[in-house]
């Protein structure tokens, strides 16, 4: 479903799982972020008024999983910490095209947006099955539902605003693209991307 070119190295939730603190951490500034990311897209695109009424309710959802990774930190008696720069999302905004019209645009973000969701829901999915804290198991399985549709959200999005087949011509290079923009990328337990 989700089409990624490839998969996160298997080594990586084991790492993830030695260092659940920074992951826990991470991950909340992911969902802030990506809340963030959805106000953003309603704030620059008003006039697209299926993306306003698409990604509200998704602005509260991302909203509410930052509330919730903030009490599975606050329960294991860890603090925020501050936010750490996400190369993987630095190295994805760089392939955004530029120009074009405003359908254009939005496509552009909404499938960067969409990407992000995928490997997000991949690496959800890899700690609902591996880690050993059953808690965060099913946490992580909860939000995997979630953010697979999200991703549908803003693939759905891309697809109604703009012709349906540049999209999906767009989308096959965004996946290629991020499978090299992995393969650079240092395997980190301390990141969620």
């Amino acid at each position: 479903m989700l089409h990624l070119q490839l998969p996160t190295d298997p080594r990586w939730v084991n790492i993830a799982e030695m260092n659940i603190e920074d992951i826990l951490v991470d991950h909340a500034y992911c969902e802030q972020k990506a809340a963030s990311s959805c106000i953003s897209l309603i704030v620059n695109f008003f006039d697209f008024e299926e993306v306003v009424d698409t990604l509200t309710p998704v602005v509260a959802e991302e909203w509410g999983h930052f509330e919730r990774v903030m009490e599975h930190l606050k329960k294991r008696g860890y603090p925020l910490g501050k936010p750490r720069k996400d190369e993987y999302v630095v190295k994805l905004s760089q392939f955004v095209k530029k120009g074009g019209s405003r359908a254009q645009q939005l496509t552009e973000y909404l499938l960067m947006n969409a990407l992000i969701e995928a490997r997000s829901c991949e690496r959800f999915k890899l700690l609902s099955k591996h880690i050993q804290d059953e808690e965060l198991k099913k946490f992580y399985y909860e939000l995997m539902v979630s953010e697979a549709g999200h991703y549908v959200n803003f693939i759905e999005l891309a697809r109604g605003i703009y012709d349906k087949e540049k999209v999906n011509a767009r989308w096959k290079e965004w996946l290629e693209y991020e499978a090299e923009v992995l393969k650079g990328l240092e395997l980190r337990g301390d990141r969620m991307h």
